[in-house]
């Protein structure tokens, strides 16, 4: 029964993601029918075709990938050791620094413009750091190794699955960010993949717009993030797991 719920709920989750697929596939006179089309039978590529043809696609991407990967390096670096600090130091002013990271996380996202992503994934590693206890550490340590010795070959290795959970998470908020995109990126041949769609939207509002064109265009744009995950799906639950269990 359970199994036949969980079906049900995953088809309703995907059916927007088909529906985008669909409708890529289909002319635009077809997509304006009052009747809907189910299967894009008759179907074909003319609206990929169309927005590859525009040439702006490719560089956009470029530029996504770009600032998602530069995202994702720094945030991870910061965060990381933000976390390492909550979870295995007491300091002054620590019971605050933890207060502070879960007060920003309540701001919404305009106000914290270029660091939107940081306090959350500090919030979210520190789970995975407090999750390895610090005695493997300490018997590293009698065994003869540094501190930092018995932290690079005990624990980092511990938390590979964690760094690549909080990455997938800094790596989606990068690749769909659009306010930060369109006030610093004025200039239209450095657009991020979410700018480029609105300009390709904008473009068709002179005419009828062709929403096989824009379910074409969104279509490129979720590709990337779902080969993404193909690659780090197995890694990402590991990692989602074992956050959740201390000890």
């Amino acid at each position: 029964m359970l199994g036949i719920v969980g079906i049900v709920v995953a088809s309703i989750w995907a059916f927007p993601v088909y529906w985008m697929l669909n409708s890529s596939l289909l002319p635009n006179v077809v997509l304006q029918s009052t009747t809907p089309t189910w299967l894009p039978f008759g179907g074909s590529l003319d609206n990929f075709v169309a927005v590859f043809s525009g040439g702006t696609f490719l560089p956009a991407l470029g530029m996504s990938t770009a600032i998602a990967v530069i995202t994702v390096v720094f945030c991870l670096f910061f965060a990381f050791f933000g976390a390492l600090a909550i979870s295995r130091f007491r300091f002054r002013g620590r019971n605050a620094f933890v207060l502070a990271v879960l007060l920003i996380q309540m701001l919404p996202a305009e106000g914290l413009f270029i660091a939107a992503v940081v306090p959350f994934t500090i919030w979210m590693l520190r789970g995975f750091v407090a999750g390895v206890p610090a005695d493997l550490e300490e018997a590293a340590m009698i065994d003869g190794l540094s501190r930092t010795q018995a932290f690079m070959r005990i624990t980092f290795p511990l938390l590979a699955a964690g760094l690549v959970a909080s990455g997938v998470y800094a790596f989606l908020q990068a690749w769909n960010e659009f306010t930060v995109a369109l006030v610093l990126l004025q200039d239209n041949s450095s657009q991020t993949l979410p700018l480029w769609l609105r300009g390709f939207i904008q473009a068709s509002a002179s005419r009828a717009t062709d929403w096989g064109q824009v379910m074409a265009a969104s279509t490129l744009v979720a590709i990337p993030v779902i080969i993404f995950f193909l690659f780090v799906q197995g890694r990402m639950t590991s990692g989602l797991v074992s956050g959740a269990v201390k000890g």
